[in-house]
């Protein structure tokens, strides 16, 4: 499994807005990378996803405009731009990988979690 070390949380004024960094313990160019969260009482969600190339994303609909996933395979890290963020953007935010040539989404498609990182937003 790949060890993934999210980064980049914090508080923000709504309007705001932070990039997440997720390191890869290892080289990730066969990997489809993601990112999820998890608001207090809520079941965790999907954010963003890209294949393993960059050549494909997803994005949940509460952040399309917003949010921009990006990857470097040359530093093993994954990317989650967040602008204009709102407050019920506020959760933890998992970063997740699964060695696949495909594009996926679903929480059970991924193998390889790291321990997140919080983003609070107030108003």
């Amino acid at each position: 499994q790949v060890q993934l070390v999210e980064s980049g949380g914090g508080l923000v004024q709504a309007g705001g807005s932070l990039r997440l960094s997720c390191a890869a313990s290892t080289r990730t160019d066969r990997y489809a990378m993601g990112w999820f969260r998890q608001a207090p009482g809520k079941e965790r969600q999907f954010v963003a996803s890209i294949n393993w190339i960059g050549a494909s994303t997803r994005y949940a609909d509460s952040v399309k405009g917003r949010f921009t996933i990006s990857r470097d395979n040359g530093k093993n890290t994954v990317y989650l731009q967040m602008n204009n963020l709102k407050p019920e953007d506020t959760a933890l935010y998992y970063c997740a990988a699964q060695k696949t040539l495909y594009t996926v989404q679903a929480s059970a498609d991924f193998g390889s979690w790291g321990q997140g990182t919080h983003v609070t937003v107030s108003s």
